[in-house]
């Protein structure tokens, strides 16, 4: 047996904030060149224990207890000075969000210089070309024009593909990746999963991933660490973990991994939105025809001949990678912007050519749910100003009749009515996207349209969300367009689908047709870039699923 010491090892690790622990007796290890996971909800206590080891706990405030090696050296208890030669060198990060990572006034270059001074080279010629060297290896096409940019020229992607070529050029043994693919679509999200798979072989560096995405965890981890209120749940191989996990919260936590329960929502329309039965031969609720939509100085048209239609009481997504047109197509249909040529119709009245007012009338049927509840989201308000504000606005009934609508509202999405006096910062996410839905709710739309309502969230507060709006359609009857880059989850939830690319549609069926027996290449790449856990067989239709855990969000 080697004796050789485990590249991480925590043990017996309890971080507290204040007088509060959020973190309790965690221990792991990870071998020189391996890969584990650390999974769980939000608040489980995945970046703290990050940030323990990468020494980024907060000052004064955090105090952590127990052991954390890297490379037989326990960091906890060097002093700064000491541990200052390590990050770069030994430890390497890759924080989750780009755009805040990265300096926005200084070029791409000028930063890329401070990673390439940890490797000892004096020479900045000789380091700029150390670091054109590894933009290559990252992938990145043309790496003299990412040197000399600033990040806003940037997409999100190759910014990320920035952040792990910085991360990896002083060839640290370890890699931190925080969430590094949360707001990426699905294509970009494999070739930078692709890339961390890549440099872990080339370089042998060992890679721990925090994520809440559990498909990912299990495709690309060797091994699983579940949390829960910052304790270990369970932890082993992936495959164990996965196949036959032992406890009913990691159940639980797979049972919400819409790629391993694609039929979870899957029932016959008229038991799912009995509310919503039209005659036969009745117009769609949503119809777009052939429109065009160009901004000056673009080239290309944003949308480009784009025609789908969605019958009332179904769910329609929208899918592609960024750039497809798939924003630009949901601001058309809210009036937001008007096309170059081509209608939109909405119960069967077109929307373009409108005046302001009469679109303000014709929103009363049409509602938007955002992406990111916590910017959408007045913070300065309480949650029920938030979700009365639409009734105030449009006059409707007295006040006392408005608030107990708001009570009503809350109830419906599954709030209790205590929360109606919080503000946005003291909810959960998941409490946050809830109360968004029931502020759209307000005025008894027809439609919704869903901007990527769950992107922000972690497994199980979406699964809440999505349970929450399928529950809502079969209730009221309503009628969903369904924006996201999550191909997994949309199979799980939309009944029809129309792929983009370059805003022009690729090809448009039901959800079953078009990701069963797919026509055209790119939605087959498309498919292909969902995380499959490996070892893992998606749950059959009429299987039982294991009961959700209890959840906050």
């Amino acid at each position: 047996m080697s004796n050789t010491p485990p590249l991480l090892r925590v043990q017996g690790l309890s971080v507290a904030y204040d007088r509060t622990e959020v973190v309790s007796d965690v221990s792991f290890s990870l071998p020189r060149g391996g890969s584990l996971a650390l999974i769980g909800e939000s608040g489980s206590g995945k970046s703290t224990i990050a940030r323990s080891v990468l020494r980024l706990l907060p000052a004064g405030t955090a105090r952590a207890r127990g052991v954390v090696e890297v490379g037989g050296t326990d960091v906890l208890g060097l002093s700064e000075r000491r541990f200052r030669p390590l990050r770069g060198r030994t430890l390497g990060f890759v924080p989750q969000d780009p755009a805040n990572a990265l300096n926005a006034v200084r070029t791409i270059g000028a930063q890329a210089q401070e990673a390439a001074a940890l490797t000892g080279e004096r020479d900045a010629r000789a380091r700029r070309e150390l670091v054109l060297e590894t933009f290559s290896r990252v992938g990145l096409r043309e790496p003299r024009r990412v040197y000399d940019a600033h990040p806003h020229q940037l997409s999100g992607g190759m910014l990320q593909r920035v952040l792990i070529g910085l991360a990896v050029l002083p060839r640290p043994a370890l890699l931190v990746a925080d969430e590094p693919t949360s707001a990426l679509d699905v294509t970009v999200q494999r070739r930078v999963l692709d890339l961390l798979t890549g440099l872990r072989a080339d370089l042998g560096i060992g890679l721990l991933l925090i994520t809440h995405d559990l498909a990912v965890a299990a495709e690309r981890a060797e091994q699983i660490v579940v949390l829960r209120g910052g304790r270990v749940q369970e932890s082993g191989p992936t495959a164990q973990v996965f196949s036959a996990p032992r406890t009913q919260y990691a159940r639980a936590l797979q049972a919400d991994v819409p790629a391993l329960n694609p039929d979870r929502h899957r029932l016959p329309l008229p038991a799912r939105a009995p509310a919503a039965a039209a005659p036969a031969g009745a117009a769609p609720k949503i119809e777009v025809r052939d429109v065009v939509k160009s901004f000056p100085g673009a080239g290309a048209p944003a949308v480009d001949g784009v025609s789908f239609s969605v019958a009332a009481g179904t769910t329609h997504a929208l899918v592609g990678e960024s750039g497809s047109g798939k924003t630009t197509t949901v601001r058309l249909l809210l009036g937001l912007d008007a096309p170059d040529t081509g209608e939109v119709r909405v119960a069967g009245e077109r929307l373009d050519g409108r005046s302001h007012e009469q679109l303000r009338t014709a929103r009363r049927h049409l509602q938007l749910v955002y992406q990111n509840p916590f910017t959408s989201l007045d913070p300065t308000w309480r949650v029920d100003r938030i979700v009365r504000e639409p009734l105030d606005r449009y006059r409707v009934g007295e006040r006392a009749g408005r608030e107990e609508r708001v009570r009503e509202l809350l109830a419906r999405v599954g709030l209790d009515e205590r929360l109606a006096r919080r503000r946005p910062s003291a909810l959960s996410g998941g409490q946050r996207q809830r109360v968004a839905i029931a502020r759209a709710l307000a005025l008894e739309p027809d439609v919704l349209v869903l901007d990527e309502p769950t992107s922000a969230l972690d497994v199980t507060v979406q699964a809440g969300i999505v349970d929450v709006l399928v529950t809502l359609q079969r209730q009221l009857g309503l009628t969903y367009l369904f924006v996201s880059h999550d191909l997994a989850l949309v199979r799980q939830f939309a009944d029809t689908v129309t792929v983009l690319r370059a805003g022009r549609v690729v090809e448009s069926g039901t959800v079953e047709a078009v990701f069963t027996d797919p026509s055209e290449e790119y939605t087959r790449a498309l498919l292909r870039a969902v995380p499959r856990p490996l070892g893992v067989v998606p749950r059959q239709p009429g299987a039982p699923a294991p009961a959700p855990a209890p959840t906050a969000g």
